[in-house]
């Protein structure tokens, strides 16, 4: 395309939300006019599909969940009254929490008021928590955030050491939709361990973000934590951002939620509109669809020019793949579904991985993400004429030049400024549009089976572990992997039992009394 063409098309594909001040622009996808009207027919479903699953209709079939996120900043659309007012009154109540908690009408036993929060939850529960605190927290927050998103002991205690002396005034949220997920329960045991081992009392400083009836919601209520906040069951962890999951931490921090909303509120007003040019979500979609050819074969290469903005693609890495990543479509057709998400910040990725996109493999597509507004000081120019924006935006641009000049395609994302309307609705664009795909492809973009998977063999792995000590503690002596498998019947997991033992002894849980840990059949073990 020369010159002219590329500005024609520049103005024909970019998309300008008015009252948003944001753009979309895929201008440099170089799909066909023969494509854009084959997609149509595929997107009359999309729309009526995502019309139904706002109404209310059972969009997550093999859970038999309704999807509603998109009614948390829209209760009126919710399916029922009592729904409507469900969302308005946990709204209010986080305002009217949060608020006590920063003026110190609401404090610790102890304390003349909170200077810290730790946040225990994984997924979801941390993922878009950690996005907003990074990009939204003011810089002289009155209480400080932190997480605990893993199980990881040694993670736990970094976590813990950076709070050492503050347990007392840490307000502590646990999150977990269930209660049952395995590591923000044992996370929590963990920190109330902690808590104990200072001398501080969990529950006043204790709040779950957490299903109604749950393993988490009875505890907290058994033990009288400070507060309880629902999690309902029609809000997946990656869509929970602008649910309970995230409005109390972001609330705590002084971040104005009802900003947040509003901007979630207006992107999916525009992204309901049913024509793809006038609808961003859509605009993404369809430009997903085509430079994977409809089955994720290139990745999604995530690019911020903000420091702010540097967690989105993590937080885009759940939502997308999580959704999208699928072995079987609707109809049950094997079709192996996905689009893969990296990236960290530009201009440091210039420095890094920017030279394998620009010139090695072409199994990518970039979406650039760019922020109009430099800085809220007054301007300082490096050289006449020049700002650290400006060398910012120059090499935004000259990246994305470069790029589709050797026929690497990119999307460009652009907000007026890092603010809660604009961060509210770059959540919601992105939502609607894994929605839009998911239905292009076919599949389910709301369960997660593979997560599901994934537990249970963890879990079964934890009740072997339990078997292999037994084992040992009722043995004569020492007993090599091979003796432990046939002790519990389980020759077939000599591996895994070999890969436990390993563990356990680097742990000092077991001892090697003779033999060699590198020659797996040759080392014999006891308990200590």
């Amino acid at each position: 395309m020369n010159a002219a063409e590329l500005w024609e098309r520049y103005q024909h594909w970019l998309y300008h939300h008015a009252d948003l001040g944001m753009y979309v622009d895929i201008s440099r996808v170089r799909f066909t006019p023969k494509f854009v009207e084959s997609m149509q027919s595929r997107f009359v479903r999309a729309f009526a599909d995502m019309q139904a699953l706002e109404a209310g209709a059972i969009a997550n079939p093999d859970e038999q969940r309704q999807v509603g996120h998109y009614w948390l900043r829209s209760p009126e659309l919710a399916p029922s009254p009592q729904l409507t007012q469900d969302i308005v009154s946990t709204i209010a109540s986080i305002e009217t929490f949060a608020s006590k908690v920063l003026a110190g009408d609401i404090s610790p036993p102890d304390a003349a008021s909170f200077t810290d929060i730790l946040a225990i939850g994984i997924g979801g529960s941390a993922l878009g928590p950690q996005f907003v605190a990074s990009a939204l927290a003011p810089i002289n927050a009155s209480l400080n955030i932190h997480f605990i998103d893993n199980i990881d002991p040694d993670g736990i205690d970094r976590v813990l050491q950076t709070l050492s002396g503050r347990l007392n005034s840490t307000l502590t949220i646990v999150t977990s939709k269930s209660g049952g997920t395995p590591e923000p329960s044992y996370g929590a045991i963990e920190v109330k361990a902690a808590y104990a081992d200072a001398g501080v009392e969990f529950a006043p400083r204790a709040i779950a973000v957490t299903g109604k009836g749950s393993k988490l919601d009875q505890i907290a209520q058994s033990e009288e934590w400070l507060a309880t906040f629902p999690m309902d069951d029609w809000v997946g962890g990656r869509t929970s951002e602008l649910s309970a999951v995230g409005l109390l931490p972001a609330a705590l921090q002084g971040i104005d939620i009802r900003a947040m909303l509003a901007g979630a509120r207006a992107m999916d007003g525009a992204t309901r509109i049913p024509d793809i040019k006038s609808n961003p979500a859509a605009l993404l979609a369809m430009s997903w669809y085509w430079l994977g050819d409809g089955k994720g074969s290139k990745d999604m290469v995530v690019l911020p020019y903000k420091d702010r903005l540097m967690l989105f693609s993590r937080y885009l890495q759940q939502l997308v793949m999580e959704s999208l990543g699928k072995a079987r479509d609707l109809d049950g057709n094997l079709v192996e579904q996905g689009i893969a998400v990296y990236g960290n910040k530009g201009s440091t990725d210039q420095h890094a991985y920017v030279q394998q996109l620009r010139d090695g493999i072409n199994n990518f597509f970039l979406t650039f993400i760019e922020v109009l507004r430099d800085r809220d000081r007054p301007r300082f120019e490096l050289e006449p004429d020049v700002t650290a924006g400006d060398l910012l935006c120059g090499f935004l641009l000259g990246t994305r030049q470069a790029l589709f000049d050797n026929h690497r395609d990119s999307i460009t994302v652009t907000l007026p400024e890092v603010s809660p309307t604009s961060i509210g609705a770059l959540i919601a664009l992105y939502e609607r549009a894994v929605g839009f795909y998911a239905s292009l492809v076919n599949i389910n973009a709301y369960h997660q089976p593979g997560v599901e998977a994934g537990k249970k063999a963890a879990a079964g792995i934890l009740k072997l572990q339990k078997q292999v000590l037994q084992a040992l503690r009722e043995g004569t002596g020492p007993m090599t992997v091979s003796e432990i498998a046939a002790a519990i019947a389980a020759p077939e997991r000599v591996e895994t039992i070999y890969q436990l033992a390993r563990h356990l002894v680097t742990n000092g849980r077991l001892v090697l009394t003779e033999g060699d840990l590198g020659r797996p059949n040759t080392a014999r073990l006891m308990p200590k």
